[in-house]
């Protein structure tokens, strides 16, 4: 996982309920108060909400009605997402002081590699957050660890307001109790093949072969054998931006009518808006995508120019891309999105599926 001569230092920094949290030190008088941030209409949800509400079972991405349900108590605020990016910039220009190898996942988390500092990272994450609190009075919380898939996952272990560190000769004994859901890349559909054929932790997978995993789970079977065992050479890239965000969905047995697609797009469309709203929100859309892949493995995809997800641009996209199989049937749906870049505008195409 690591070289003896340069160990690898990965730092993951979260910030604790970071939208709701602003709003708080912004407004002293919510304090004591279940608050939440979001959109308040009847179709809107969640973005994020405070520790309090979280206690009555509000989270992210739920709908606005259901947290009001939970918690007939609950402020409500709209989104402020200039004073957020602000904030984001405060805090990354904090995390410059220690590296600039800096790959931000969010406004809210980024990567930190600091192996080539001589401190210890548990000492460096431990001043980062100290900095963060003393000068922008929010509170984080961190993950520490050799690679990126284990500091990740570290940074929930003592949330809010802690950290936690996973030394290389730990890496085993924590994950094998670990959820499969907690792996990255697992959606609720691979997560839902695995506890079918009897994997529900890291520990049951490492029992399985590499030939297993990839006969079951394609090209994905070998990172599922590598991040079970804690394997990850990804380097923190400082010049990460997500272009997109989309999910998708292989079928059991092939679709054989669009109708049957448009009704399983549905719930894609669904899993999109909750995806958007609990961490991408702040991104501009440009297009939305369809991707349909035919029982002969043929790859279509369809796209067209929008500001916002709208469920009948995507119906109209799927039937565009079915058409084209020419009576074909479907083994896979795809639904996304691509962002404008937060850097500059763009002309050319982007990759998404």
């Amino acid at each position: 996982m690591s070289d003896s001569e340069n160990p690898r230092k990965i730092i993951h920094v979260d910030m604790d309920c970071f939208y709701a949290a602003i709003e708080m030190r912004e407004r002293p008088e919510l304090a004591g108060l279940p608050i939440a941030v979001g959109g308040s209409s009847g179709r809107g949800v969640l973005t994020t909400c405070n520790y309090l509400a979280r206690t009555f079972g509000c989270r992210s991405a739920m709908p606005a009605f259901k947290a009001r349900e939970l918690c007939p108590g609950l402020v409500m605020l709209p989104v402020r997402f200039d004073l957020y990016r602000a904030e984001s910039a405060k805090i990354r220009a904090i995390f410059a002081e220690f590296t600039e190898l800096i790959e931000p996942l969010s406004l809210d988390e980024a990567y930190l590699d600091v192996s080539h500092l001589s401190s210890e990272a548990a000492s460096i994450a431990w001043e980062i957050r100290e900095r963060i609190r003393s000068q922008m009075r929010l509170t984080a919380s961190a993950g520490i660890a050799s690679n990126k898939f284990i500091a990740k996952i570290a940074s929930d272990w003592r949330k809010p307001d802690g950290q936690f560190e996973v030394r290389d000769e730990e890496v085993a004994d924590f994950l094998a109790a670990l959820p499969v859901e907690k792996i990255w890349g697992v959606g609720k559909a691979t997560a839902t093949r695995l506890h079918e054929a009897g994997i529900s932790t890291c520990g049951m997978m490492r029992e399985r072969s590499e030939m297993e995993l990839v006969q079951r789970f394609g090209k994905f079977g070998s990172s599922l054998y590598r991040l079970c065992r804690g394997i990850d050479e990804r380097v923190v890239n400082p010049n990460r931006e997500r272009k997109s965000l989309s999910n998708e969905r292989t079928f059991r047995e092939n679709l054989t009518s669009v109708e049957e697609g448009l009704e399983r797009l549905e719930d894609l469309i669904t899993e999109l808006q909750d995806d958007l709203a609990g961490r991408h929100e702040d991104r501009e859309i440009r297009e939305c995508v369809v991707k349909v892949k035919f029982a002969d493995f043929q790859i279509t995809s369809a796209q067209r120019a929008t500001d916002r997800v709208e469920p009948q641009v995507l119906r109209e996209l799927l039937a565009e891309a079915w058409e084209r199989g020419q009576g074909k049937s479907v083994r896979l749906i795809g639904a996304g999105v691509r962002f404008r870049s937060l850097e500059k505008d763009e002309d050319g195409q982007m990759e998404m599926f």
